[in-house]
């Protein structure tokens, strides 16, 4: 009875090792303030696509984000978020547009406080507009998921994997937005070169989880996000598809260069 009782104590601290602990509200332990940068785009093989630029800051108790991507053949990327800091951290708007000389090509929303998200692809008529469920403080989208890793950092550092929610948009079974569970664990320390230096980070994974018949149609890659390492923390290079799981996996680096390098283990 005794060894049985020690095998089951050694199994609980092994499974302990693997619970993936879901988040119900987003303490900010590493609050955000105004910020100005110029990312790069660029594809997996790290050609620059498009110089970027990061605008942050916080007005009316709201932190804004606006990312723009220009190209040179005359495309414009578009993202824009707004969130609630106190007491945790809660998106209430993201939005991303794609236009070409000044046209409108494509364009998805979501409204955190209202539920309603949509999508608009002009080259194939499509529209789509409906109501999702949203949880506050557990459900994040596009540079989103950077401020939740800021302050989930310190616990996935320490080996707990944690859920939350994403609202995405896919092509099966229609274009409109969708909510999943997203399973976010640390995967190591890597190194990577851009604009000419070679810079240290912590690698994060964030992991759709797909119902297993929707496999069979849609293949959702993983996100990847890397957070400047040591402390402070902040966003260094971001790697996934641009908005649907179809769409070209680009990576985005914290500097612009025209070579950007891939990210390798930097070892214990």
């Amino acid at each position: 009875m005794l060894a049985i009782r020690k095998l089951l104590t050694v199994f609980s601290i092994v499974a302990a090792g693997t619970i993936v602990v879901p988040v119900f509200a987003l303490k900010v332990t590493e609050p955000a303030a105004a910020s100005h940068g110029y990312p790069g785009l660029c594809d997996m093989n790290g050609k620059k696509l498009a110089d970027g630029e990061f605008r942050q800051w916080v007005e009316d108790d709201r932190l804004h984000v606006v990312i723009t991507y220009k190209f040179s053949a005359g495309e414009l990327y578009e993202e824009h978020s707004q969130f609630r800091q106190k007491p945790e951290l809660i998106q209430e708007k993201w939005s991303w547009k794609e236009s070409k000389h000044g046209k409108l090509q494509r364009e998805f929303a979501v409204n955190f406080l209202t539920g309603i998200g949509s999508a608009h692809i002009s080259q194939d008529h499509r529209d789509v507009s409906r109501k999702i469920k949203i949880e506050p403080g557990r459900t994040f989208a596009g540079f989103g998921f950077s401020l939740a890793l800021s302050n989930l950092r310190k616990r996935l550092l320490r080996g707990e994997q944690v859920e939350l929610k994403a609202v995405g948009f896919s092509d099966f079974p229609t274009l409109g937005p969708q909510v999943v569970t997203v399973k976010i664990s640390h995967a190591g320390v890597d190194r990577m070169k851009m604009s000419g230096r070679s810079l240290k980070g912590d690698r994060f994974i964030v992991h759709p989880e797909i119902p297993f018949i929707a496999k069979f149609f849609v293949n959702v890659p993983d996100t990847r996000i890397w957070l400047t390492n040591p402390e402070p923390a902040g966003f260094l290079r971001w790697e996934g598809p641009i908005v649907l799981p179809s769409d070209p996996i680009v990576r985005v680096d914290l500097l612009s260069g025209e070579k950007s390098g891939p990210a390798e283990s930097a070892g214990s």
